[in-house]
């Protein structure tokens, strides 16, 4: 995903799976808490659902709408540590297991976790 893009931009909007399925609106966007790069974004998967992690990279933004390259099924299947918290390096990497990405960015330290930006009040 484009690095240039401002975090707080992405709340509100539209995420869609690798078919173009509607997932749901981006709730929450997750900071890395050493590097301030934007990790994951917590997606609101329906009215009375909860929120599932995507990984921000690879998906990436197209017009006004977040593309998710993966199937609406397995995001809505993704580990469920609730929003409005930090995610552990342990959940960071349950999450990239989920998806099948072999490869974490800048590999976590032991003491490195993740941030929520924005969204919901702690």
């Amino acid at each position: 995903m484009q690095t240039d893009i401002d975090p707080r931009s992405l709340i509100g909007r539209k995420a869609f799976d690798r078919k173009g399925t509607k997932i749901g609106t981006v709730d929450e966007v997750y900071l890395d808490d050493a590097t301030g790069v934007p990790e994951w974004a917590a997606v609101r998967t329906g009215l009375f659902s909860r929120d599932a992690f995507v990984p921000l990279e690879p998906s990436e933004l197209v017009g006004d709408t977040l593309r998710v390259p993966f199937d609406r099924a397995l995001i809505k299947d993704a580990p469920d540590f609730g929003v409005g918290r930090h995610l552990s390096p342990e959940q960071e990497l349950q999450l990239y297991r989920h998806y099948g990405l072999d490869s974490v960015p800048d590999a976590p330290a032991p003491d490195r976790d993740f941030g929520r930006l924005a969204g919901q009040e702690e």
